[in-house]
């Protein structure tokens, strides 16, 4: 799994790669930690290259999402490919989430 997070002038930019499985999950979330308090940015998170996420993965995105909203910001998923998207419409967590392609 690879996770590249990029801070631009008004939002930071991360990029997932490969598969956020359950070992994979804790590296994920101690990278996306300082996000959490993103202070106004916005973050965006390319799914693009994402091929497959756990409950674990779910569970630090959710996390991710209370976080940035409590500090103002937003947390927009993009490239959101068809077997992910299952994944949150089985979890109910579509209303979590703003998806844009």
């Amino acid at each position: 799994m690879k996770t590249t997070i990029e801070e631009l002038n008004d939002r930071f930019l991360v990029t997932l790669e490969g598969e956020l499985d359950t070992v994979a999950a804790v590296e994920v979330n101690e990278r996306l930690q300082p996000l959490y308090q993103a202070n106004g940015k916005n973050v965006d998170i390319d799914c693009k290259d994402l091929e497959y996420i756990a409950s674990s993965g779910l569970r630090i995105l959710v996390s991710l999402v209370k976080g940035a909203k409590a500090g103002g910001s937003k947390v927009v998923l993009h490239h959101v490919n068809e077997n992910i998207k299952d994944v949150f419409q089985m979890t109910g967590f579509t209303s979590l989430f703003e998806i844009e392609d």
